[in-house]
């Protein structure tokens, strides 16, 4: 017979291996630790996870484990999650000491629950900043402004935004376009409170964040897409942007299946599709709707500098999006440089030049121009 202190071991031992198993029933696994059923989960096969696939109790960690907020959960960051202690997963990332923030600020008054931005401020001194606002990706129907890649900007002469804005679960599109061109009117509106030099705006976003970026940079002068005018908050200010940095961003929606070929592992036409579900209809059945999202329908020659970033094994948006794209804006005698990274995917960017010259893109356009 067990010695007691040996029996109660040995108990514990069964149970924790039980857990990780996921043979527990009623025990919900959380994604990306070991054993987190990612094949078992990933119904469609498309080798990711969407929020929608993850069982109820494990959706609370999507956003943890979807590190470059691209709305799905890949093998690696699968694996990355499992490898990191799940301590260190709860913590709150800490700022620079340099750095503080203002966290869920209403820039709607009175509006949705996703009208609100996290605002990242330099402890020190008062003088005005450009300002960077990180527009954060998941397929228009999944992602938060935490996260944000661009805090080091404060560090850099910024001030740094990070908004949310309303989902495709919440309402279909022009609604994000609405929310996005708020927060910049919101920023110019309340400058001088937070030191911000309302003449300098850039924005930056991956994937969806990478198309609404793109959006605000060539629909400055689109009345239409500001919002109802009874609504429109802020109506007073301008929503134009002074520099675009868009990440592997959809351009135009209609040519996202052809372009994909047997390199896509999306059907962007079908009625379920994170397109579709933006425009509140089939892709391919929304033609006008579909140009109405697409940046590439407003391009003109007054539109602000682009920087253009995008994997050539992008499975999602393929590259060519990203391509006709800057094709346009050349055409319009633009300011655009396109950057494909070999042997990439969908924001899978480990070199981390790439946000050093994305840092360096809105210190040339912001920081040098003369307001």
């Amino acid at each position: 017979m067990l010695r007691p202190d040996v029996f109660s071991k040995c108990c514990a031992a069964i149970v924790v291996a039980l857990l990780l198993s996921g043979a527990v029933p009623g025990v919900a696994q959380t994604p990306g630790k070991k054993s987190s059923n990612f094949d078992s989960w990933d119904k469609d096969k498309d080798g990711q996870l969407s929020r929608d696939e993850l069982p109820g109790g494990a959706r609370r960690n999507f956003d943890k484990v979807d590190r470059d907020n691209s709305g799905f959960i890949s093998r690696e960051e699968d694996r990355a999650f499992r490898n990191r202690g799940a301590r260190q997963q709860q913590s709150t990332p800490k700022l620079p000491p340099e750095v503080r923030v203002e966290r869920d600020i209403a820039y709607v008054k009175n509006g949705h629950e996703r009208h609100a931005l996290d605002l990242y401020l330099p402890r020190k001194g008062k003088e005005s900043r450009p300002v960077v606002v990180w527009i954060h990706g998941g397929g228009w129907r999944n992602g938060s402004k935490n996260n944000c890649p661009a805090i080091p900007l404060v560090n850099r002469g910024f001030v740094v935004a990070s908004i949310n804005y309303r989902l495709s679960g919440h309402a279909v599109f022009p609604a994000q376009i609405n929310d996005c061109k708020a927060a910049i009117r919101w920023l110019r509106a309340n400058a001088g409170k937070y030191g911000i030099d309302a003449g300098h705006i850039g924005v930056w976003g991956s994937s969806a964040g990478g198309h609404l970026v793109a959006l605000l940079g060539t629909s400055g002068d689109v009345n239409d897409l500001e919002g109802e005018p009874d609504d429109r908050a802020n109506a007073d200010q301008s929503s134009r942007v002074q520099a675009v940095c868009d990440w592997f961003g959809p351009t135009d929606l209609l040519l996202m299946n052809k372009q994909a070929g047997e390199l896509g592992t999306i059907d962007h036409d079908a009625a379920n599709s994170p397109e579709s579900l933006l425009l509140g209809g089939p892709l391919q059945e929304s033609e006008d709707k579909a140009k109405r999202a697409g940046p590439i329908t407003y391009v003109t020659s007054d539109d602000p500098p682009f920087l253009i970033v995008h994997g050539d094994q992008d499975t999602l948006v393929h590259w060519r999006q990203s391509q006709i794209l800057a094709d346009a804006l050349r055409e319009s005698k633009c300011n655009v440089t396109l950057r494909i990274v070999p042997g990439a995917g969908h924001g899978r960017f480990r070199d981390p030049k790439i946000t050093e010259d994305s840092f360096r893109f809105f210190e040339k356009t912001l920081l040098t121009q003369v307001p």
